[in-house]
């Protein structure tokens, strides 16, 4: 599917953040429910939804493969709305905020949010950064410095606020192909989605046939099948709103946190976030699915997407793909518990 597919170009995006043009609730967008073939990066983008806990998302993979189209669509979903973007080539005054020039040269000192802050106060907080194996590493670590400790100090010509607070959930996507991030930088992000091309013919063929109806809409042939799919996100949407607040009454028992540690030790992750993020991200999908207590089961399905960009050899910012092995020594000490 291209990402092009939902109508609307980063630039029209920007756009409708700046006041210009369409609305950002009005832009076209491909109904989330008829996004085939990613799984995982739903998975990911609704489990950081559910426990914000779990500091964002990344998604690798090569160019075509929608993980645009399908970000857009899960905010319109969730928010009603496309979420907070930075665009490429964005200056550290468009993110941290600044003065406002015009209001400056009237005698008024007032100044203007950065993009950090318009996700915190208006982009239902998600900021999305597409490409951002690109962005400058300075950049990149102001904003997962701000995602993970939810402070923002904002000190630069003359301007000087401290701890600042600013709440968001970060979603990245790259093409591995054009770089690389920092292990450093790989380790904020609590989940990693992997996306590949579906090769299997039934899957491409329900890509095309969505792709097509869709576009047909905005041409004005009405499609029964997009206003169902419309209907079902809505559904989805407060399916997903309930179990963000059920999340909050769920907590994970001793055995399960032991999982947890066990898991992330015997898989040789770099630092203490893979087991925190296993338990964040577990103790979402018991809420999704309804449980009312967090699983060894729960602890399995995230587990590659939590550990994946952790492990000790993709110390050079690669990201190893997780194996057959790796799922049988998973199994193994899921079995064990």
């Amino acid at each position: 599917m291209r990402d092009v597919a939902a109508g609307c170009s980063d630039e029209t995006e920007l756009r409708t953040r700046q006041g210009g043009g369409m609305t950002a609730t009005s832009v076209p967008i491909l109904p989330y429910t008829m996004v085939v073939g990613q799984d995982e990066l739903k998975r990911a983008l609704e489990i950081a939804y559910v426990a914000p806990e779990v500091k964002g998302v990344l998604a690798t993979g090569h160019r075509g493969t929608a993980k645009s189209t399908t970000v857009r669509a899960f905010a319109k979903m969730v928010l009603k709305d496309l979420p907070v973007t930075l665009p490429i080539g964005a200056t550290d005054d468009r993110i941290l905020g600044g003065w406002n020039v015009e209001e400056l040269l009237r005698g008024d000192h007032s100044t203007r949010d950065g993009l950090l802050l318009q996700a915190h106060k208006e982009g239902g907080g998600l900021l999305y950064i597409d490409e951002v194996n690109l962005l400058d590493d300075y950049l990149v670590n102001i904003i997962l410095d701000a995602a993970a400790g939810e402070v923002l100090p904002i000190e630069r010509e003359g301007i000087d606020e401290q701890n600042v607070q600013v709440k968001f959930t970060l979603i990245g996507t790259m093409n591995p192909e054009e770089g690389n991030l920092r292990p450093q930088l790989l380790d904020r992000f609590g989940l990693v989605a992997t996306i590949t091309e579906d090769q299997r013919p039934d899957t491409r063929l329900q890509i095309l046939r969505n792709v097509l109806a869709f576009d047909a809409e905005q041409q004005g042939s009405p499609s029964a099948e997009i206003q169902a799919a419309r209907k079902a996100d809505d559904a989805l949407g407060e399916k997903l709103k309930a179990a963000r607040e059920t999340a909050k009454t769920l907590s994970c028992s001793d055995d399960i946190l032991k999982l947890c540690a066990t898991i992330s030790w015997t898989f040789r992750a770099a630092g203490h976030r893979g087991e925190l993020s296993i338990a964040n991200a577990a103790r979402a999908v018991a809420a999704i699915d309804g449980d009312t207590e967090v699983r060894p089961p729960h602890v399995a399905e995230v587990t590659p997407m939590a550990l994946v960009h952790r492990r000790a050899p993709a110390d050079t910012g690669g990201i190893l793909p997780w194996t057959p092995d790796d799922a049988g020594k998973l199994a193994t000490l899921i079995t064990a518990t």
